[in-house]
């Protein structure tokens, strides 16, 4: 009996831990995510722990969507102040361009460690956009300062064992 109740308990932590490395990811949101993490891999930052440390990168429709108060998207935290979820507002999939520069920014917060760089200066990292379509038609420009500028690829320059290739 002892042996049984060793045995159910190891089964128990082990699934446990399992589910600790799963993360939910949105179909409608992964090949954006996927876009992200090649980029990623391009400038040789590691993604994959921060990967675990989330729940979900998902689209939900909790996000406040009204004249004056839209949410596009947000990282969620934990209780202990860690981003724990990513959430993209439904309204980002009527346009291909604004959810690429949305998710990008969103994913930006927390693989690249970014706070926002300006209030509205058409970047990726703006606290808000006056055009995203702007953003979207500078694409590579804009993906590449995003990257080169990060806080994460930054500290790979002065550090390069912090890079993940």
């Amino acid at each position: 009996m002892k042996k049984l109740i060793v045995f159910i308990a190891i089964l128990f932590i082990s699934s446990t831990i399992h589910a600790q490395n799963e993360v939910y990811v949105d179909g409608k949101i992964k090949p954006v995510l996927d876009s992200f993490f090649e980029y990623c891999d391009k400038y040789n930052i590691d993604y994959s722990e921060k990967f675990f440390q989330l729940e979900s990168i998902e689209i939900v429709d909790t996000l406040p969507l009204s004249k004056f108060n839209t949410v596009l998207g947000k990282v969620l935290r934990d209780d202990d102040g860690n981003i724990n979820k990513i959430v993209i507002n439904w309204a980002t999939l009527f346009d291909e361009e604004i959810l690429k520069v949305v998710a990008f920014h969103e994913f930006a917060h927390h693989f690249l460690d970014y706070k926002h760089t300006c209030h509205d200066c058409n970047e990726i990292m703006a606290e808000t956009n006056s055009s995203y379509f702007d953003i979207a038609r500078d694409w590579d420009n804009q993906v590449a300062h995003l990257f080169t500028t990060s806080p994460v690829y930054l500290k790979t320059l002065k550090d390069p064992s912090i890079a993940s290739n």
